[in-house]
């Protein structure tokens, strides 16, 4: 898709995120993402006040994960709790180009913390969301790298002056699964978090890619032994 083409999309697909939020009313959130700059992915935004988002907010961290790995398609009605702890049943519909590579999305995030405080009383109209990702819908590229370090190490069940080498090189592989170092100056970053030099991390990320490769390699052995 052509940039004028691009922007003529997004132009419109403004409107239509306002309109929406106008049309849903309070307690549903429409945000359009530009995932051309996701570190301030987010281009229009309406009832930003359920999440806390406004425009030129970044990605949160499934956000960067679907960039690192895109999914074969759209995401519907799954749940997501902000930091707060409101319930939302959420939806993501993506852009794609000619070629299917995303580039950006239109998601819609409808609070249903009220109602499931009486889902008792309204069980039959009421079908809760089944349970998804949790996200915090973080604000800053700061918080989204803050969460994705805390989440790797937690894997480990120690505290990040206990890790030892090859947990180490785990946490490393856990952030650049997650699409840690698609952010622009993440490695600075990461290196105060994990007390680790850049140079290190680099050599981690080179072991970790090496691994990968290793295995990708026995598989398609042993596929081919197999057949």
């Amino acid at each position: 898709m052509r940039e004028p083409e691009k922007r003529h999309l997004f132009d419109f697909l403004e409107r239509l995120t306002h309109g929406l939020g106008e049309a849903a009313g309070k307690n549903c959130e429409f945000v359009l993402h530009d995932f051309s700059e996701p570190e301030r992915s987010v281009v229009a935004i309406a009832n930003g006040h359920i999440t806390g988002r406004k425009v030129g907010d970044t990605l949160d961290v499934l956000g960067f994960q679907l960039l690192r790995q895109p999914p074969d398609g759209d995401l519907f009605n799954y749940q997501t709790t902000t930091k707060s702890g409101k319930v939302l049943r959420s939806s993501s519909v993506f852009l794609r180009d000619e070629e299917g590579e995303i580039f950006g999305s239109l998601c819609i995030n409808c609070d249903l913390t009220g109602l499931l405080k009486l889902q008792e009383w309204l069980q039959e109209t009421i079908n809760s969301p089944e349970a998804g990702p949790q996200e915090e819908f973080e604000q800053s590229v700061d918080e989204v790298l803050d969460r994705l370090v805390r989440d790797a190490i937690h894997n480990t069940g120690k505290d990040v002056s206990q890790l030892t080498r090859d947990e180490k090189i785990a946490v490393i592989s856990h952030l650049e699964s997650k699409g840690a170092f698609l952010i622009r100056y993440s490695m600075d970053r990461i290196a105060e978090l994990l007390s680790l030099s850049k140079y290190t991390i680099y050599n981690y990320l080179d072991e970790v890619k090496a691994r990968q490769t290793t295995k990708e390699t026995v598989s398609a052995q042993h596929a081919t032994e197999q057949s």
